[in-house]
């Protein structure tokens, strides 16, 4: 068959792979001039299903009180006269509750460590690499209290039998050197020695090429204006450079897919909620984390890719609004400046700031819609470089019409409610 994926991020390249894999003709389309040019550009780099669970939890709604007169609070809201803003917040809440909390956060633990089990599998087929390091990611805990909900994230991580150890100050700067030389006081922390770290962009256009020397077909710099129905099935898409047709269609557009979808009656719950990163050279090797640290009080995440060092946090709830506020992103070079201080030059920094498409309950929308062959791979939030695989062998296995390999129970548009 010839299939039609609709965006080149992370998401929509690993589809592709496995689509092709399969047999497939397939042809990606986005609006960039490359692949991993949006939400995948300069994300965390983590891969990390020991975090892998939903922002809706138990006490988030007090958290996110308390965070509305902070500075630098890692969530914040810009709220807009837009229904759609206001739905995905009213679910959001009452995605809050601990019975909820559980369902998803076992639904988002499922995907994730099959994701893992598929990016190695798929590393190991390709060689590929991108900066890739396979050691592990270690919470830090600047005080008491947070060292206190520390024993209730390990009593989640035993449930869902995540290897993880909690340690006090010493042990955690024995992980991390680097976090001697930091100017704030470390309580505690929680390593997760499974955990992996890389360049997200990277191994996108790497396994991009990759797909190029097969027969993957790359349409860069075509807007996508509508996907026109006929008989109940997809007919082509429009596109600024004219309609294309396949045989199977696959939304892989992140943020934009509610737009491009509620013409055909596909209502998705999914929102922008916009991210910040710093990216500079590590000068000082030594002075510089292993692997990756996340901050549990600004809940930034600092990681080393290669020869440097990213650092990425805050969650802006406002809308399609792509500009990088430099007050925002200030606070995260704030927060791996005080923990890395002499990892390099600060005064020297690339920002970005990317949208993450989040939905209220956490787990993303996966395979088939009521349109036989328009198929869905969005909504991976937060959590995309870490699902990536798992999500496209997935949505690969259903349009090939083959049984996806884990339970799909709270991880499709047919049989989920929010």
């Amino acid at each position: 068959m010839k299939v039609l994926v609709l965006g080149a991020g992370v998401i929509g390249v690993t589809c592709a792979y496995y689509l092709n894999r399969a047999g497939h003709e397939v042809v990606i389309v986005d609006r960039q001039s490359g692949p991993a040019m949006e939400t995948s550009f300069a994300n965390a780099g983590g891969v990390c299903p020991g975090f892998a669970g939903p922002w809706a939890a138990p006490g988030m709604p007090w958290k996110l009180a308390r965070w509305l007169l902070e500075r630098h609070a890692p969530l914040s809201f810009r709220l807009r006269p837009d229904s759609h803003q206001w739905r995905w917040l009213a679910a959001f809440l009452r995605n809050c509750s601990p019975e909820r909390f559980v369902d998803n956060k076992a639904r988002m633990q499922r995907i994730a460590h099959y994701s893992k089990a598929c990016l190695t599998s798929l590393r190991e087929e390709t060689g590929i690499a991108y900066d890739q390091q396979s050691a592990g990611v270690l919470q830090i805990f600047r005080t008491e209290a947070e060292c206190a909900l520390a024993l209730h994230s390990s009593n989640v991580l035993e449930s869902f039998g995540i290897r993880h150890t909690i340690v006090n100050a010493e042990i955690a700067t024995t992980i991390e050197p680097a976090l001697k030389r930091s100017t704030v006081s470390i309580a505690g922390g929680l390593h997760l020695p499974d955990d992996e770290t890389g360049d997200c962009h990277l191994f996108t256009t790497r396994l991009a090429d990759l797909l190029r020397e097969q027969g993957v077909a790359f349409q860069f710099d075509t807007t996508i204006r509508g996907l026109p129905a006929e008989g109940g099935r997809i007919t082509g898409i429009v596109t600024d450079k004219g309609v294309m047709s396949a045989d199977r269609y696959v939304v892989a557009l992140g943020s934009e897919a509610p737009l491009l979808l509620h013409p055909l009656g596909i209502d998705l719950p999914v929102y922008p909620v916009k991210g910040y990163s710093i990216t500079l050279a590590i000068d000082n090797d030594d002075s510089a984390p292993r692997s990756s640290v996340m901050d549990e009080h600004t809940k930034v995440m600092i990681t080393r890719l290669g020869a440097r060092l990213r650092a990425a946090g805050v969650a802006e709830i406002g809308g399609y609004d792509r500009d990088t506020d430099p007050r925002r992103a200030s606070g995260v070079r704030a927060a791996a400046a005080a923990l890395f201080p002499d990892a390099g030059d600060y005064d020297r920094v690339t920002y970005w700031s990317g949208l993450r498409p989040m939905t209220p309950d956490g787990p993303p929308y996966l395979g088939a819609t009521h349109l036989p062959n328009l198929f869905l791979n969005l909504g991976q939030g937060s959590n995309g470089w870490t699902q990536a695989c798992g999500c496209g062998r997935i949505v690969a296995n259903l349009v090939s019409g083959a049984a996806p390999e884990i339970d799909l129970d709270g991880l499709t548009l047919m049989d989920r409610k929010t």
